[in-house]
């Protein structure tokens, strides 16, 4: 069988290569119990529904999901899970199998980016102890860049603009197009938007977010014969040769 040879990778990072997500449900559930008694705190059939999107989005859906804008509002939410999430930001690691796989196509020149729906305060809140980070250079998109302001997942502008940075330099002929990239994701929206860039997915939610999920909708986001995407339980099961790289 013919593997298709992929030219490019391109990386979200909360909850992909990073176990920060775990840091957002803590806060979250810190604020909804302490501060509006929420007993339950975050649950999961709400969580899966806020990876990927930006603070004042996901502080929006938490809000509309816990009845919660005649008590507050989105501003003042985001406030205070900010505070919790930023006592946090230092004991982030990586997930299992992320650090090996940035270092493996470091090391065999395989052109790679970062594109995260996070600002760039909180990328490097996240990141600056982690060196392998640094491997990605300049090709870093954030989702305060001005060419994803407003244009965050579920469109698929946060990858394009990761590719444009992976394709500044080279000429139009050698340029590297969206159908020749793998896009690693952990979030539905994520999926979405990676398929919508035209991209190939490596999805990799959290069993949590799995287990909430109905079997149709997880069937619908891969395809048939895994045609839009594969799911895998961890970056650790990713098989560089078996798409080229």
């Amino acid at each position: 069988m013919t593997v298709k040879q992929y030219k490019a990778c391109l990386f979200d990072m909360d909850g992909l290569l990073i176990n920060s997500e775990d840091i957002y449900t803590k806060s979250f559930s810190k604020v909804l119990i302490e501060n509006f008694g929420k007993e339950q705190g975050l649950t999961w059939d709400v969580k899966v529904k806020l990876q990927g999107l930006q603070g004042p989005d996901a502080c929006q859906v938490v809000l509309d999901s816990y009845q919660l804008n005649d008590v507050t509002t989105n501003m003042e939410f985001l406030r205070l899970t900010s505070e919790e999430q930023e006592k946090l930001w230092h004991t982030v690691q990586f997930l299992p199998g992320a650090s090996e796989l940035i270092q493996y196509l470091h090391s065999r020149n395989i052109p790679m980016a970062l594109c995260t729906s996070s600002s760039y305060d909180k990328f490097l809140a996240k990141t600056s102890h982690l060196q392998e980070f640094k491997l990605f250079g300049d090709k870093v998109v954030t989702g305060d860049d001005p060419e994803v302001t407003g244009k965050g997942k579920p469109l698929p502008y946060v990858w394009w603009t990761g590719l444009s940075k992976i394709n500044k330099g080279r000429s139009e002929e050698n340029a590297i197009k969206a159908e020749e990239c793998l896009v690693f994701e952990d979030a539905v929206l994520g999926f979405i938007s990676g398929k919508r860039s035209n991209g190939y997915v490596i999805w990799v939610p959290d069993v949590r977010a799995v287990e909430v999920m109905e079997q149709d909708q997880i069937d619908e986001l891969v395809g048939p014969d895994n045609k839009h995407g594969t799911l895998l339980k961890s970056l650790e099961e990713f098989q560089p040769a078996s798409y080229g790289l």
